[in-house]
């Protein structure tokens, strides 16, 4: 299957959901059309420059009526909660994790005032970026995401289970306890316990993978919140491109590896 082929087929799923979004009249791109670039962004993983030269160059003849790289990426930090369509639907259990992301040197920290990324541990060592937090259902597809300066605990993510307490048991380890009180649908799993957990490593490898997702470069928080909001839709659309076939025992291999640009 050649990119045209793909970036074609990855269009058609994406126009079916967005079809009642009316495209504005001063509007050049159709919500259907921005939605797809920021998924083809966010899978690339690259530069916002980088992004746009290769799509100039390979795919301007798909999208003939392509803003400028400044105006495009300003409609994709308008429009990201578009992609709250793409989210998966809760399960009998789930599973929740962090997620540590870099985004400058530590030897820049504190070279601006507006720096939004904060000095935090990720995989036991310091990294200066944000931490992402992931909620999955039983399929390994994301149901909610939120996102937080890299110093900030794993307890100020517990809406995101909280927002699933009538549907969801959620699986956490000890970082997501409070002393306060926690949610009535978190399960607190301590070091080899509920080994089930380990699908979201799974999850995590391929967003790094195939997203690039442990290093980028955003310095301005919308862009970068834009950016995981459309990562974490490109991920569900590809994961279920096949559907979601079981083998013989009814696991359901996750792989989004042939999908990378």
């Amino acid at each position: 299957m050649t990119t045209n082929d793909f970036i074609t087929e990855l269009f058609c799923p994406i126009d079916d959901l967005m079809k009642p979004l009316p495209k504005h009249p001063q509007a050049n791109l159709y919500p259907s059309e921005i939605v797809t670039l920021g998924l083809l962004f966010a899978l690339k993983g690259v530069g916002s420059r980088a992004f746009y030269r290769w799509l100039v160059r390979d795919c301007h003849e798909l999208f003939p009526h392509l803003p400028e790289r400044t105006r495009l990426f300003r409609l994709l930090k308008t429009h990201w909660r578009w992609t709250y369509g793409f989210m998966a639907q809760p399960t009998l259990l789930g599973v929740i994790d962090t997620y540590g992301i870099e985004l400058l040197h530590p030897i820049r920290e504190g070279r601006s005032r507006a720096q939004f990324a904060r000095q935090g541990l990720s995989n036991h060592r310091w990294i200066v970026g944000a931490k992402l937090g992931l909620l999955l259902n039983r399929f390994g597809l994301i149901v909610g995401w939120a996102w937080a300066p890299a110093n900030t605990h794993d307890q100020a993510f517990q809406p995101l289970i909280e927002a699933v307490a009538d549907r969801m048991v959620v699986l956490g380890d000890t970082g997501f306890h409070a002393a306060a009180g926690d949610p009535p649908n978190l399960k607190v799993c301590r070091r080899g316990e509920w080994n089930t957990r380990m699908l979201v490593e799974t999850v995590l490898s391929m967003l790094n993978g195939v997203c690039h997702l442990k290093k980028v470069a955003h310095r301005v928080a919308a862009y970068f919140q834009a950016r995981l909001a459309f990562t974490m839709a490109a991920f569900n659309v590809l994961a279920q491109w096949y559907g979601l076939p079981a083998d013989e025992e009814g696991f359901v291999r996750l792989s989004i590896a042939e999908f990378s640009l």
